[in-house]
């Protein structure tokens, strides 16, 4: 497997649980401009590495901007750093020198057919230019595994997107066209997993040096869904990836048909998902629930072995 991120404190989760994971070779961890700055999000995964022990995991520092439009960025959630309130350790190994696209395109092409999962967290931008410059590499991919894109639940940035799809619209559409298996988790599934305070409190009460950190990134998060969403508890979208990886039977899904737009302005990172048909056949599987205390506990007795 291949995680794809923008760390940011839910990517930073879904590091953690995966990190913890011994069901998943990891192959590496590339990051993308999205939550904060890229050259931001690349030493958080390495901190966040540090921490978890796994510094067997190699780094790469991925595209600085989208394909086509402006950068966005989250900070106004996550924090200047991207981490809230923690501080994770000193990153104990360097970036890898090669660029994330190099990274992924070469391990696609030497991989055996159907071998390789993609997990992306992020903005798609680095999966899309990959795709771009290399076609030939889908052969490779077993299944992509994403988070991205809303429907019934509105948007989070504006009130037709979701952060990851407005971010870079057209690197979500290339995915979406790019006939490859894929498992969408958007804002549908993803706003049902909260870190509400029982579950911090079972964070806390974990008491390890992962946990503490996860406690301080989601603590900050926390107080700003209050503030901005008047909501309880921030919602745990990327570990929704790590979880559904790991016990996909938690997970509601439907086969659907999802078309990405990229304009006008007011509908940019927009998904629309619809029922499949003839002349809209199913590119990919919508995941819409999920049973949250199954999940967050999972989610929480990887964390727990690190």
């Amino acid at each position: 497997m291949i995680i794809d991120c923008d760390p940011g404190v839910d990517d930073c989760i879904a590091l953690f649980a995966a990190f913890a994971s011994p069901e998943f070779e990891l192959l590496g961890v590339t990051t993308v401009a999205g939550n904060v700055p890229v050259e931001v999000c690349a030493r958080n995964a390495l901190c966040a590495a540090a921490l978890a022990g796994r510094v067997d995991v190699p780094v790469f520092r991925g595209c600085d901007r989208p394909l086509r439009v402006a950068p966005a960025f989250a900070d106004h959630i996550h924090g200047e750093t991207g981490l809230g309130n923690a501080a994770l350790p000193e990153p104990a190994r360097p970036l890898q020198d090669a660029h994330a696209v190099d990274f992924i395109i070469d391990t696609l092409r030497r991989a055996p057919e159907a071998s390789v999962t993609l997990a992306p967290t992020g903005p798609l931008t680095n999966i899309a230019t990959a795709l771009r410059r290399a076609p030939e590499i889908a052969r490779g991919v077993r299944e992509l595994v994403l988070m991205g894109g809303a429907d019934a639940a509105g948007g989070n940035i504006t009130p037709k997107a979701e952060f990851n799809f407005y971010a870079d619209p057209h690197a979500a559409q290339t995915v979406m066209q790019s006939g490859l298996k894929l498992t969408v988790l958007g804002l549908d599934v993803t706003l049902q997993l909260r870190c509400t305070a029982a579950r911090m409190a079972r964070l806390h009460a974990a008491d390890t040096p992962v946990t503490r950190a996860a406690a301080a990134m989601i603590g900050h998060v926390n107080a700003v869904y209050g503030a901005v969403y008047g909501a309880e508890g921030a919602a745990l979208h990327d570990p929704c990836v790590i979880a559904y990886l790991l016990r996909p039977e938690l997970f509601a899904v439907r086969p659907a048909h999802v078309a990405l737009l990229t304009a006008p302005e007011a509908m940019r990172g927009h998904a629309g998902v619809s029922p499949p048909g003839p002349e809209r056949p199913a590119n990919a599987v919508w995941v819409d629930g999920v049973d949250a205390e199954a999940a967050f506990s999972l989610i929480l007795e990887r964390m727990t072995r690190l």
